[in-house]
């Protein structure tokens, strides 16, 4: 084991202060029906401070870019992503506007963010944001917003904050690389990391917590219809683990012998000696009891947590 990696207690209540990968500001008259045709999810809800997560597709389906979406009114509407950037989304996004009216405003470097987890997150933020929002709202905190997270598979929280506003203190403070570990064994993809534009959400289960196939048409939709319908996908992501070994560059091939069978895309030490991660593996000719190996004609190392 690496003497310098540190495990903390699983169930620790936990901070990580960071900076998001986007914050954008939509603004206009018709902010909220142009982010409806275009967002995966439901964004017409009759909660008054809406929030939800969802993708940013093209129109083949596959996934461009994650966010969380915060309606603070039908003309002023939050967009903010944790690993996707927030060149390529306003980008995105700009190049469907036609003759709307609205205005998408990059307002990444004024904001910071605190994750926020464990067994007492919640009593924790009641005390310092006055309380917590419920699943699918957000709470105005601090010039701020909090809402529900995915850093875990336990609940949760993002805590949105003005950097000039000061991070409140308590609780222990995470770094980067135990809020990776949470997420890889967590199974929680990255975007575009794990699932990016070569892939179909579904390919990575986020056709659970991102797609609605009641709202309506967006851009992506009809694939998104058509996978449904037939139910399956030949790909899938997967969680690996590998002991003896310390975690090799991402992406990196899989094989099985001489046969390419997936693409680890996110790996991270697991405090054990080895690592845990996260890949993408075909269904077609896989043998799910067998090793994979990051090289052709390399050992075998890595074993399948779970079976596409």
């Amino acid at each position: 084991m690496d003497k310098n990696l540190i495990i903390f207690d699983p169930d620790m209540t936990w901070k990580n202060v960071h900076r998001p990968a986007a914050c954008l500001h939509v603004t206009g008259e018709d902010a909220l029906s142009f982010l409806q045709g275009q967002l995966t999810q439901e964004l017409r809800s009759s909660t008054p401070d809406a929030a939800a997560y969802g993708l940013w597709l093209n129109q083949k389906g596959k996934v461009l870019a994650d966010s969380f979406v915060l309606r603070e009114a039908p003309d002023s509407v939050w967009i903010i992503s944790f690993s996707s950037g927030a060149t390529g989304i306003r980008e995105r996004l700009e190049s469907y506007i036609i003759a709307d009216d609205v205005v998408v405003t990059d307002v990444t470097a004024d904001w910071q963010g605190i994750a926020v987890g464990g067994a007492d997150a919640e009593a924790w933020l009641a005390r310092q944001a006055g309380g917590v929002p419920a699943v699918g709202e957000f709470k105005r905190a601090g010039g701020g917003f909090v809402f529900s997270g995915r850093r875990e598979n336990r609940p949760s929280f993002e805590w949105l904050l003005p950097c000039t506003a000061p991070v409140p203190g308590g609780l222990t403070e995470v770094p980067a690389e135990e809020l990776e570990r949470k997420r890889i064994a967590a199974g929680i993809p990255k975007v575009p990391q794990d699932i990016g534009p070569g892939d179909l959400p579904n390919e990575g289960g986020l056709d659970a917590v991102a797609i609605s196939y009641t709202k309506g048409c967006y851009l992506g939709q009809e694939v998104m219809a058509r996978l449904k319908a037939m139910g399956t996908v030949r790909r899938r992501l997967v969680r690996v683990r590998a002991g003896g070994r310390i975690p090799p560059a991402v992406p990196s091939a899989l094989l099985q012998g001489e046969k390419r069978v997936g693409e680890l895309r996110s790996a991270v030490a697991d405090g054990a000696g080895g690592f845990i991660g996260i890949a993408m593996i075909t269904k077609l000719g896989l043998d799910p009891a067998a090793l994979l190996a990051p090289e052709p004609g390399g050992e075998g190392f890595i074993a399948l947590v779970d079976l596409p």
